[in-house]
């Protein structure tokens, strides 16, 4: 068993066959993901899991090369979306929703905070 980490075997494996420049979407309960891209459906019910647990979770296992959020994304995500010297882009909520599809995948929260969506941009360690 882990000592420490993401538990949850299949977002562990998907971590695993990440690469430079592959994307990864963290999305609240509603954003609506596109039936081609893998879903790691962690949402048990409104609330649960919160996107900021999600989100430590996630920073802590990837190299991130930037953050792309919605121009909507609430102040308060925002602070903690937001790492040390990582560029984030801002477009609209529509247009992260389309990027949403060339995804490697996709975690779905519980979170209910309207626009709680980012897409990770994945880089290398070296």
């Amino acid at each position: 068993m882990r000592k420490q980490g993401i538990l949850n075997s299949q977002l562990a494996g998907l971590i695993a066959r990440l690469g430079h420049t592959d994307t990864v979407v963290v999305a609240d309960c509603g954003l609506p993901i596109p039936s081609h891209v893998p879903v790691v459906d962690l949402a048990l019910v409104f609330g649960v899991p919160r996107f900021h647990e999600v989100w430590q979770a996630l920073i802590g296992e990837l190299e991130i090369e930037a953050i792309t959020i919605a121009q909507e994304t609430p102040a308060t995500l925002r602070e903690l979306i937001m790492l040390d010297a990582t560029p984030v882009q801002e477009v609209s909520h529509e247009e992260l929703k389309k990027r949403s599809s060339n995804a490697s995948f996709v975690v779905r929260t519980g979170e209910t905070t309207p626009y709680a969506n980012a897409i990770i941009h994945c880089g290398v360690p070296f």
